[in-house]
């Protein structure tokens, strides 16, 4: 079975999604003259936005007309919060162990093609996730949205929705989970020798006690765990650069001469560099996916963009910051070259060399928190699409004992090629759909970045939409009174 799903997977990356994710890269960057780069201060400066913003600095009705007659009792999802679960999905094993697997089965140069979806990616990050909290709709005690939600309302095709919503919950709710469990056990091992059934019954019960716990929860869970994992790992690794200041120029020129070398081109591993640099690079930044669109609904916020422009952020936060962190302490060590170490033993290996045996252990405590957090937040993806599908109560509560209990256990006992392959398998399909949507939607986030600016430059510091706006979908928004 893993041999097919490996042909599957070299058919779909390389002839269909590397060079779907570049030229959407480079459209959307242009369509938007560039939004990831020109807005990026006031990206930071829209991560501090309360739940309510810009509902009460502007006379409190955004705020009031967001929740409705009927739903005063809505809790809301502040800007920071949305950012968080979406930045916890991102920031997991795809930046410790994925670029790991990247630089052991690509060379040194798939951090350059990682580098570039992520720059070009974050341009497609803005305009999925402002589509996201453009066609969001009303959901018990918090908003709810995504692809399929958009798909649906904005191009009208009812099975194109389904399959979407199918896909995401296949994918982030039960294969990307194993991937997290598989990791996280694996580095437990390394680290303590502990079992990997053990660990993975131990995780498999703490997950479910926080994924029934709702997205408010998860929100919670995860405005406290990101900011401390990432945090500290950036501290730490930036000691390590210090440390070895002498050796960044050479890192650089590892890097770019892999990703352009005569002896990669002679040698045929160039397409292995560009592929495993992007589908690491996307299994970890998600751009383009359509997975951030649907926490990037929940957020209340006074105009669809500022969401956009946050999940941007996270974009850059995730790869250039947290990836390109793995990535400089591997090469730094050179163990990349050692044929037995891949995965979250590579990078447990390359930080034991640099700080001693307590780097297992800090790698360990690391992938937990990373992993863990990824956990919770790819279960909300699939919930929040198995909502789009049924409102099945016995529906959800499968779902929830399969993502947070099942497949995290699948995950702890599988092996660890098989349980990659499937994930990128199916984050293939899942964003061949999502590609397809956001090309025949993205003028309306075209159009409200216009707004957005205009505001700006007329002085309002908090932009407003209006759902009149936009009249030819006017009829198709829920929210946006």
């Amino acid at each position: 079975m893993n041999n097919i799903i490996t042909q599957l997977n070299d058919a779909l990356w390389g002839y269909l999604l590397i060079g779907a994710l570049v030229a959407c890269g480079i459209w959307f960057t242009w369509k938007t003259r560039g939004v990831q780069f020109r807005m990026v201060g006031e990206m930071f400066r829209l991560l501090t936005d309360s739940a309510t913003s810009g509902g009460e600095e502007n006379g409190g009705a955004i705020a009031r007309n967001e929740v409705g007659v009927g739903h005063s009792r809505q809790k809301h999802i502040s800007s920071f919060q949305a950012f968080a679960v979406s930045v916890a999905t991102r920031v997991g094993t795809g930046n410790l162990a994925g670029v790991a697997t990247a630089i052991a089965w690509g060379g040194p140069g798939a951090v350059f093609w990682m580098w570039l979806i992520a720059m070009l990616g974050s341009a497609t990050a803005f305009v999925e996730s402002t589509l996201g909290q453009l066609f969001k709709q009303r959901h018990r005690d918090s908003f709810i949205g995504g692809p399929a939600y958009y798909i649906q309302k904005g191009l009208h095709c009812r099975w194109m929705a389904v399959l979407f919503a199918v896909l995401i919950t296949v994918t982030f709710g039960l294969s990307y989970n194993s991937i997290q469990s598989n990791t996280i056990c694996g580095a437990m091992q390394e680290a303590f020798g502990w079992s990997p059934v053990v660990v993975g019954v131990g995780l498999s019960a703490l997950s479910l006690v926080i994924v029934f716990g709702g997205i408010h929860r998860i929100a919670k869970v995860s405005s406290v765990l990101v900011p401390l994992m990432a945090v500290g790992y950036f501290l730490l690794v930036v000691v390590i650069v210090v440390m070895n200041i002498g050796l960044i120029p050479h890192v650089f020129k590892v890097i770019i001469s892999s990703a352009f070398g005569w002896e990669q081109t002679v040698g045929g591993t160039m397409g292995a560099t560009i592929m495993y640099g992007m589908k690491r690079g996307l299994f970890s930044n998600e751009a383009g996916e359509g997975s951030a669109p649907n926490v990037a609904a929940t957020a209340t916020v006074s105009h669809p963009v500022k969401q956009g422009l946050i999940q941007a952020l996270g974009v850059f936060t995730d790869t250039l910051l947290v990836c390109s962190c793995t990535a400089f302490v591997i090469l730094i060590s050179g163990l990349y070259h050692v044929p037995e170490l891949n995965g979250i033993a590579l990078t447990q290996a390359a930080l034991t060399s640099e700080i001693g045996s307590f780097g297992k252990v800090f790698i360990a405590i690391a992938i937990f928190l990373f992993a863990f957090s990824s956990i919770i937040g790819n279960y909300y993806y699939g919930e929040a699409n198995i909502r789009f599908m049924t409102a099945r109560a016995s529906v959800m509560t499968v779902y929830r004992i399969f993502s947070g209990g099942v497949m995290v256990m699948f995950g702890a006992v599988a092996s660890l090629e098989l349980v990659w392959n499937l994930g990128d398998l199916f984050m293939a399909l899942l964003t061949a759909c999502n590609l397809i949507a956001i090309l025949a939607l993205g003028k309306y986030a075209f159009k409200l970045l216009d707004d957005y600016r205009t505001q700006k430059r007329n002085g309002i510091k908090e932009p407003t939409f209006h759902r009149n706006q936009i009249p030819q979908i006017e009829k198709d928004l829920e929210c946006w009174e």
